[in-house]
Parts: C-alpha cells; sequence; structure tokens
C-alpha cells in the first residue's frame, strides 16, 4: 500500500512539472548591456518609454541611436509585429499537446434496493452499496506508444444472507499498451509536427527579426528627412535674406534716383517668391518631424509631442566615405538576410512534410498488450488494505497481446496530402530561387546607390564652390554697374540651387549607406540589435 501511494504521488508530481511551463513561460527579446532591446509583453500597451532622459531645455534631443533605441520601445509596430513569436510559441505547444500525460481520478457510489421474489436473493428486500474508487494515468510517447495504467477498488456492502464477505472488495491493478509498427511508428510521424512547430518558431523570428530591420530603416529615414527638411530650411532662409538685401539696395538707389522706377518690381518679386519658398520649407519641416515623432512613438503622448526636436547628426559625412564591391555585398546577404533563414526552414519542413505524408500511406498495423492484477480481502478487518495488497502481491495475474491491421485498398486522402507536400517543396525551391534573384538586385541596387551617391556628392561640393565664386563675381559686376540685377537674383537662385543639391548629396549618402547595410542583411549588427531567443 505504501508503494502505491508513493507512485500516486509521483505520478502527480511528474504531471504538475509538465504543465508548469506552460503558465510561468515569459519571453524577453533583447541586447547584451549596451546595446538595445526589446521586450515583448502580454499586458495591455505601456506608455512610451525612455524619454525622459533625453529632454534638454525643453526640447527632446536625440542622435540617431538613441532615436532607434526608443523606436525600439515604443514603435506600435515592433509590438505587432512581436505577437506571431508568442503566436508562434502557442502553436509549439499545441504540436506538443498529444503527448501530454494525463491523471484522473474517479470516485462513484451507488446505493440499491430492490424487492425480492424468490429466496436466492437473500433478504426481502435486496439492499446494496457499491463504492468504486479509481485512479488513472495515460501516456502517449514520441515513439507512438501510448501506455494507460490504472489502479481500483471496488467494495460491495449488501443485506443478503449469502454473502460470504461482506463488505466485499476488490482491488485491480491494470496496464495495457499499444504500438504502431508501420504507420505512425517511431519519431518521424510523432515528433515531426512538433520539430515543424519548432522551425515555424525559428520562421517568426527570423521575420521578426527582418521586420525589426526595416522599421529600424524607416526610423533612419525619417531622421534624415528632418534634418534634411531643416537644412533646406536654412538655404531658403538664406537666399531670401540675399533676396531681401538686394531689395533694399534697390529700393535706396531708387529714392537716390539711380534706379528706374520699373526695375525695383523684380528684386521685389523675387522677394515674394522666395517668401513662398520659406513657408513651404517651414511646413516641410513640420511635416518630417511629425513622421519622425510616430515612428519613434513620441506622438503617443502629447506632452512629448508638443516638444521641438533637437536631432544632434550631421548629414555631412566624417572620415572616409564607405566603399563595396558587388560580390562581397552579395556573399554578406546571402548569410545574413533573414529571408533566407526563413526559406531554407521552410524547405526543410517541406521535406518533412513529404515524409510524413509517405508514412501515411502505410498499413496501420498496432501491436497491443495488457496486464492486470487482481485481489479480494477474505476478511472485514482492514478490508482496503487486503484487498490492495493481494492486488500487488500479483498473485492473479491476467495478460493478453494482440495485432491488429487495417489495410487501406485505396487511400486518396494520404495520397492527396502527400501531392500537396511534394507540390509545396517544389514551390518552395523556386521562391527560394526567386528571393535569390531578388536579395541579388537588392545589392546590385544598393551597392550603385552608394556609389551614384558619393560620385553625386563629390560633383555637389564642386558645383557649390562654383556658384558661390560665381555669385561674388556677378555682386563685383553689379556694384561696379557692369551687370543687371537680373543676372545677380539669378545667380543668388543658383547657389541657393546648389547648397539644396548638396544637402540632398549628404543626406542620399547617409540613406544609401543604410540601404546597403539592410540589403546585405548587417542593419541589426551595425546598430548593436540582438534579438534573444
Amino acid at each position: 500500500m505504501k508503494r502505491f501511494v508513493n507512485c500516486v504521488f509521483s505520478l502527480v508530481g511528474t504531471a504538475v512539472i509538465l504543465a508548469f511551463p506552460a503558465w510561468a513561460q515569459t519571453k524577453v527579446v533583447n541586447g547584451p548591456p549596451g546595446n538595445f532591446g526589446i521586450q515583448s509583453s502580454r499586458a495591455a500597451p505601456r506608455p512610451p518609454q525612455g524619454f525622459d532622459q533625453h529632454i534638454v531645455a525643453g526640447k527632446l534631443k536625440l542622435s540617431l541611436a538613441d532615436a532607434i533605441r526608443l523606436a525600439l520601445a515604443n514603435n506600435t509596430d515592433v509590438q505587432i509585429d512581436l505577437t506571431q513569436i508568442d503566436t508562434a510559441e502557442n502553436a509549439l505547444g499545441f504540436a506538443r499537446a498529444p503527448f501530454d500525460p494525463s491523471l484522473n481520478a474517479t470516485l462513484n457510489a451507488q446505493r440499491a434496493s430492490s424487492p425480492s421474489s424468490t429466496q436466492l436473493a437473500g433478504a426481502p428486500v435486496a439492499k446494496s452499496l457499491n463504492q468504486t474508487y479509481l485512479l488513472g494515468f495515460g501516456q502517449r510517447f514520441e515513439t507512438g506508444t501510448t501506455i494507460e495504467a490504472s489502479v481500483s477498488a471496488n467494495r460491495l456492502s449488501t443485506n443478503s444472507t449469502f454473502s460470504t464477505i461482506n463488505p466485499s472488495v476488490a482491488g485491480n491493478f491494470g496496464v495495457s499498451f499499444s504500438q504502431p509498427l508501420l504507420r505512425g511508428r517511431g519519431l518521424l510521424p510523432n515528433r515531426g509536427p512538433i520539430v515543424i512547430a519548432q522551425r515555424n518558431l525559428e520562421e517568426s523570428r527570423e521575420t521578426f527579426r527582418q521586420q525589426v530591420s526595416t522599421i529600424i530603416l524607416s526610423v533612419i529615414s525619417q531622421y534624415w528627412n528632418v534634418v534634411q527638411a531643416r537644412e533646406s530650411l536654412v538655404v531658403q532662409q538664406k537666399s531670401l535674406d540675399e533676396a531681401q538685401q538686394s531689395y533694399d539696395h534697390d529700393k535706396e538707389s531708387l529714392e537716390k534716383g539711380a534706379l528706374p522706377p520699373l526695375d525695383i518690381y523684380r528684386s521685389e518679386s523675387q522677394v515674394a517668391s522666395r517668401r513662398v519658398s520659406e513657408i513651404q520649407a517651414e511646413y516641410a519641416v513640420k511635416q518630417a518631424e511629425d513622421g519622425f515623432r510616430r515612428v519613434i512613438g513620441a506622438d503617443l503622448d502629447p506632452n512629448l509631442r508638443a516638444l521641438d526636436l533637437d536631432l544632434t547628426e550631421q548629414a555631412e559625412p566624417v572620415g572616409e566615405l564607405i566603399s563595396m564591391d558587388i560580390p562581397t555585398a552579395l556573399e554578406k546577404a546571402l548569410a545574413a538576410r533573414p529571408e533566407m533563414e526563413v526559406q531554407r526552414l521552410q524547405l526543410s519542413n517541406d521535406d518533412l512534410s513529404v515524409e510524413i505524408a509517405k508514412n501515411e500511406l502505410q498499413p496501420n498495423l498496432l501491436l497491443t498488450g495488457s496486464y492486470q492484477s487482481n485481489g479480494l480481502n477474505s476478511s472485514n478487518n482492514g478490508p482496503f488494505l487486503e484487498a490492495l495488497g493481494q492486488t500487488f502481491g500479483f498473485g492473479f495475474p491476467s495478460y493478453s497481446f494482440g495485432l491488429t491491421l487495417n489495410f487501406p485498398i485505396k487511400n486518396h486522402s494520404a495520397e492527396a496530402t502527400l501531392g500537396d507536400a511534394e507540390v509545396s517543396k517544389r514551390r518552395g525551391l523556386y521562391v527560394q530561387r526567386q528571393l535569390q534573384q531578388q536579395i541579388t538586385l537588392d545589392v546590385t541596387t544598393s551597392v550603385h546607390q552608394l556609389e551614384e551617391s558619393k560620385l553625386s556628392l563629390q560633383a555637389a561640393k564642386i558645383s557649390l564652390d562654383l556658384a558661390q565664386k560665381n555669385l561674388q563675381a556677378e555682386q563685383r559686376k553689379y556694384e561696379l554697374g557692369s551687370e543687371t540685377l537680373f543676372v545677380v537674383l539669378q545667380t543668388q537662385t543658383e547657389l541657393a540651387q546648389a547648397e539644396q543639391t548638396l544637402v540632398q548629396a549628404d543626406i542620399d549618402y547617409q540613406l544609401a549607406v543604410a540601404g546597403l547595410d539592410f540589403a546585405t542583411g548587417t542593419l541589426l549588427d551595425h546598430f548593436g540589435v540582438q534579438i534573444a531567443k
């Protein structure tokens, strides 16, 4: 009896341990100390985090690294994309569910009374109390084996005079198993769905990694959009100041009679035109800032949304410009792009699905067996202990073995399943080739854009230098009276255009560098972002 009780507690403990991870598990996705991190939360959306330390003199002061950190912590798209990992983890739980152990207990009592029509009943009114106690355990294993064990006791008391043992307690201990020998045998068909779910979980992580990379690229783009808009505004303001100075000069000349009255309208028109450009540039800044606030999550709090932005990065590249050849970039991309790992995992799942489907075409041959031991009390002195003691003395055993064969003459369902698995594998191979083509195009385009941005940057610097010298020369001629106001104003416009071109070239180079990192799959590494499992 003591051994029996210990066995019961052992089974209960096992069941609790196996069940514990299902509700205690949490997941954190982050990087090493000092790097960026993402934390998954199953709770309701939390308010924006991490902005307080960046508020300086009433402004939100941010470097590009700060912006990325805040986006990873607060961007709504990050949290939405992160839920796919939770879903994949739940799917893995479903795949493991068939192998969950089960522990069940039954207590049943039935009291009955009935009038007797014969003396063989042992009493004029036959009365009985039947009590059944059962404790059972079941487990299916990844080999396909199913085992069930149970311990039961049945207590019967009656008023019949013919009952020699009253009450009587019958004990029973039984173990049974079944083992597929063809279809469903071994780890392949049984553990296969778990392996597929595990790979799907890895796929979701790699897909999330790609989505995070896309979001970081968006943060970089929005950051530089704000910088470009502000630099463009500075150029427009400078151009307006120059036009205003020309107008003031012409107005003074007109008052002194040194300028025909109709010539004043040209400089006045330029002031009005450039004022329009300045207003447009001001609102372009506001629009770019609003887009940037959204991507870092600053739009979620009205107080943060009201703060002016102080972006500290300079658009002009510092140090030697980056260079990379196409073969090197392509090698990096094929090794690091998350999409390639996702497709590799998918092809592995397709291979496994084909093998599982082939197993389903086999006949179903099942080996079964059972063993039982019985016991019965012989006195009323501790009837339960006596009955169970006799049961676990194994003095009254019974056992059986059997084979069951189910041989389908035609199995259209299994054949169709195999056909679908093979089609999926064939399609996956073409998808992989298509992905390699797309990555090759992404890489070559990014390398070409980087080279174009470097050449454009050099040309823009030369163009600006010449435009500045040309304006100085034309202003000098105008002061000496050998050049018209029209040429000076036109030269001012050309200088503003050259300054705008240089600003655009600086931004294009920064975006081209980020685009190359994205195309080669190294953008997360560049900013120290790690996604832990």
